[in-house]
C-alpha cells in the first residue's frame, strides 16, 4: 500500500527533502485491532514537531497522522463492537486503560499515554492507504457526518470539548472569550460555547473576523492590536450580567506569550482560564495579584476522553457543530500542505490529506 514516510528529521522545515511516498505491506490486525481504509486524514502541528525531531525524537521511519477516518476492512478475533464496513474515526489518545487515571475516566492523564501518529511507530500513523488501531481507539462516525468532517474533528473537536465542557464546565449565560478563534480548536470553541447558550467574544487577525461571526461569535476583536484587551473589556461592560461585576467568565486559551497577563485582567471574580497550548511562546510571566485577588481558576487541558469525542460527533450529526475545512491535498503534495499549516497565511480551519 501507499504511505507517506520520512526516515530522518529536518532542521530547516524543508519538508520536501524528507517526505517520500513509499510502498509498504498492508497491515494485519492483531486480535484487539481493526484495519480501515483511510478516506481522509487531518494535519496537526505535532506533524511538524515530528519532522523536526523536537521536542521528542519520534520513532523512525515514521508515518504521521493522528486524525484519520475511513471504512473498516478487517477486524481481529477479539473485536466485539466494530464490524467490517463500519465508518470510523481515530481517537488518537492511546492509554493503558487499566491505571488509576484511566479507570477514573482520565485517560488523558495516563502516564503511559502516547499520541497515535506522533509518538507511535515505526510506520504507524494515518497518512497511508490503510491503517490499524485498537478497537478502543476508534469511534463510529454517525451517518450524517462525512469522512472529511470526522477526520477534521478527531483531535481538534475533542480538545475543544474537553477544554470547555470537561474542564471549564461552561454554563448557559456565561461570557466566554475564545482566543485565536480562526484556528482549528478556536472554530470548535466558538460553536461549543454557543451550543451551551453562552455569549461569545472571539479574537483573530482582522481578515478573519467576519468568518468568526459566521460561525456564531457574538463579538469579534483583532488580537493583533496592542490594546485588544481594552476592547474586550469595553464589550463586557455592555453585556448585562444580572448584577455581577462586568467581566469574562471563561477564557479559552492556546496562544500564551504576551497575551497571558492581559487575559488575566479580563476575568471576572471566580473566573476560569483554560489553556491547552502556547503558540506565541510558553514562557509567560504572571502577575499573581490577578489570580489571588479575584479567585481565578487556571486549568490545564490536553486532548480528552473517547466518550467526549462521541459527544462532539453526536452534536455534529445534529447539525449544531461543523468542521471548517480550509483545503484538501493528496499525499503527494504533503510538503506543500505542511508548509501552509506552518506559515498560516490565510489559513482558516483544518487541512486534510487523502491517499
Amino acid at each position: 500500500m501507499k504511505a507517506l514516510i520520512y526516515d530522518r528529521y529536518t532542521a530547516t522545515d524543508d519538508f520536501s527533502t524528507i517526505l517520500k511516498i513509499k510502498d509498504i505491506p498492508l497491515p494485519e490486525p492483531k486480535p484487539h485491532e481493526v484495519v480501515f481504509k483511510v478516506k481522509a486524514a487531518a494535519l496537526n502541528y505535532d506533524d511538524i514537531w515530528g519532522m523536526r525531531g523536537k521536542p521528542l525524537a519520534i520513532p523512525l521511519p515514521h508515518i504521521s497522522g493522528t486524525d484519520a477516518a475511513g471504512e473498516v476492512t478487517a477486524i481481529g478475533s477479539d473485536v466485539k463492537n466494530i464490524k467490517i464496513g463500519d465508518r470510523v474515526v481515530s481517537h488518537g489518545n492511546m492509554s493503558c486503560r487499566v491505571c488509576k487515571a484511566c479507570t477514573g475516566g482520565r485517560e488523558y492523564d495516563c502516564r503511559k499515554r502516547a499520541i497515535w501518529g506522533f509518538e507511535t511507530g515505526p510506520l504507524w500513523g494515518g497518512y497511508c492507504e490503510f491503517t490499524h488501531l485498537p478497537e478502543v481507539n476508534v469511534v463510529k462516525i454517525p451517518e450524517e457526518v462525512s469522512y472529511d468532517q470526522a477526520a477534521a474533528a478527531s483531535m481538534t473537536l475533542l480538545t475543544s470539548w474537553h477544554m470547555l465542557v470537561g474542564r471549564a464546565k461552561i454554563q448557559p449565560g456565561q461570557l466566554v472569550l475564545i482566543m485565536g478563534g480562526s484556528s482549528g480548536v478556536g472554530n470548535y470553541g466558538i460553536q461549543i460555547a454557543k451550543l451551551f447558550g453562552c455569549t461569545v467574544i472571539a479574537t483573530a487577525s482582522p481578515d478573519k473576523l467576519d468568518k468568526l461571526l459566521d460561525l456564531g461569535a457574538d463579538y469579534v476583536v483583532d488580537h493583533r492590536k496592542e490594546d485588544w484587551h481594552k476592547e474586550v473589556r469595553a464589550i463586557a461592560k455592555k453585556i448585562p450580567k444580572y448584577g455581577d461585576v462586568p467581566g469574562v467568565d471563561v477564557i479559552f486559551e492556546h496562544i500564551g506569550g504576551s497575551h497571558w497577563n492581559k487575559e488575566l485582567t479580563l476575568l471576572n471574580y471566580g473566573g476560569t482560564i483554560v489553556t491547552t497550548g502556547a503558540t506565541t511562546g510558553y514562557d509567560a510571566k504572571t502577575d499573581l495579584r490577578h489570580i489571588f485577588f479575584k479567585g481565578i481558576n487556571i486549568l490545564g487541558s490536553t486532548q480528552g476522553t473517547r466518550a467526549e469525542l462521541e459527544q462532539g460527533l453526536y452534536w455534529m450529526s445534529q447539525g449544531r457543530i461543523r468542521s471548517i475545512i480550509d483545503s484538501v491535498y493528496p499525499l503527494e503534495r504533503a510538503a506543500e500542505a505542511h508548509t501552509k499549516m506552518l506559515k498560516g497565511n490565510g489559513l482558516f480551519g483544518k487541512i486534510l490529506m487523502k491517499p
